[in-house]
């Protein structure tokens, strides 16, 4: 019984997962400049022990070769329909500065954008960029894919710090960590969906949400 448990685990797996290819090249994107200009990173963490240091290079990722940001230019779609700054399409326009004129700002609580790829894909990794022009850290940071747009087929969580489960999605086991120009790699590790959805509620500055951009790294599904 245990077997046969354990073959139907192994089947939702690779429905869900693309195939491995053996040929890999680092994955690559191109970073904004240093814009911080608030709270230095080192007095955040005497504030709040539990976040995660900042990397001061950008971490190593392979992926498969002919992996490209699926989301640029993408539909994205929004909990807030009418931001409190910004517009929803900052999201996937490619244009990562942090100036005033580069993100969406979302009101308070629980919020989320949602980009739809077009098509399903095989995603590999995540590139996100909430805020970064003083330190801060982002509250109930969830990273989720599905077949749908109603995110109620295959919902699978990439990421999770909601530690305490108070965005009643689950607890997370990801550490809260600190935004910088260097933004936050989440490896996706070939899980096939058409739709990604990030979410926050708030963060260690205030209560609002922010998202200057976030890149979608992937290949066509088969």
């Amino acid at each position: 019984m245990l077997r046969f448990v354990t073959f139907l685990l192994g089947l939702v797996w690779f429905a869900s997962h693309c195939p491995a290819d053996d040929k890999k090249v680092p994955l690559q994107t191109d970073f904004p400049r240093e814009v911080l200009a608030g709270t230095p990173p080192n007095v955040l963490m005497m504030l709040f022990p539990g976040l995660e240091a900042p990397v001061d290079k950008p971490p190593e990722l392979l992926v498969p070769e002919g992996t490209t940001n699926l989301a640029r230019g993408k539909k994205v779609t929004s909990s807030e329909t009418d931001p409190v700054l910004g517009a929803i399409d900052f999201v996937t326009d490619g244009v990562k500065e942090g100036t005033e004129e580069t993100f969406v700002e979302l009101a308070p609580g629980v919020q989320w954008v949602q980009i739809d790829l077009g098509d399903p894909a095989c995603i590999h990794a995540i590139y996100v960029w909430h805020f970064f022009r003083e330190a801060r850290s982002y509250h109930d940071v969830m990273v989720q894919v599905a077949d749908d747009e109603e995110f109620t087929e295959n919902v699978r969580t990439l990421f999770n710090n909601d530690t305490d489960a108070s965005s009643k999605k689950g607890v997370g086991k990801d550490r809260p960590y600190i935004e910088t120009h260097l933004g936050k790699l989440i490896d996706a590790g070939g899980v096939t969906a058409r739709y990604v959805r990030l979410s926050s509620k708030g963060n260690t500055a205030n209560s609002l949400n922010h998202y200057v951009e976030v890149e979608v790294f992937g290949t066509p599904a088969s």
